[in-house]
């Protein structure tokens, strides 16, 4: 697949380089020079400009490209790359950051595929540990990983179990869960598992079905 990556700094650059080693095609868009430089010793096509400039991102190719995450620290950058790429019939992934209030958060997601929130996870992640969770997300993402999302059958083994009980294929580990038709949050140690549950997960891609099989039975 095609991708297009706005902005290489800490979240778009692990992105990027992701995307990249699982055999993906990735286009940088970035203003700073010594971050663009970075791209490219680092393999990536490289455009420099802005990517709230639409001249700078049709560069890209955007009619082939499958998705665009806008990863600035911008939220105005990454609205407007995203509102262009959508008018290509791209997917659009969009960064938000901590100083947005929770409705600004939602008048931008009514707009966008996905939004991404690197800060909250981050804290939710420190909030887990330090409640005695091994609930280690964000610093043990490698491209090996890959994150999903499953729902606990009635009758599944893991039913009335809590989250911190789970012993799962390849070491993955449960970021978020949620009751069912609730939205999902970072489980606290001594949640327990209810048939219709949802769980989000990250996994080692080869183990994928071997987890299915120990959540659903």
């Amino acid at each position: 697949m095609k991708f297009a990556i706005v902005g290489y700094g800490r979240v778009g650059a692990r992105t990027a380089d992701i995307l990249w080693a699982e055999g993906h095609e990735v286009t940088v868009v970035e203003t700073d020079e010594t971050k663009a430089q970075r791209a490219v010793d680092e393999g990536h096509t490289v455009v420099r400009g802005s990517g709230e400039d639409e001249r700078v991102l049709e560069r890209i190719g955007l009619d082939d490209t499958d998705a665009i995450a806008a990863l600035t620290s911008d939220l105005n950058v990454n609205f407007t790359a995203c509102m262009i790429a959508a008018g290509h019939d791209c997917r659009t992934v969009l960064r938000i950051d901590e100083d947005y209030r929770e409705e600004i958060y939602r008048k931008y997601a009514a707009d966008v595929d996905e939004v991404v929130y690197p800060e909250r996870m981050g804290a939710a992640g420190a909030k887990t540990a330090l409640l005695g969770g091994d609930l280690n997300v964000l610093g043990d993402l490698t491209e090996h990983l890959t994150a999903t999302s499953l729902e606990i059958p009635d009758g599944s083994p893991v039913v009335g179990r809590r989250v911190v009980e789970l012993d799962l294929p390849g070491g993955a580990r449960v970021y978020a869960h949620g009751r069912r038709r609730e939205p999902m949050t970072i489980p606290l140690p001594q949640t327990e598992i209810e048939s219709g549950d949802h769980v989000a997960l990250i996994a080692e891609q080869a183990s994928l079905e071997e987890i299915r099989s120990v959540l659903h039975g």
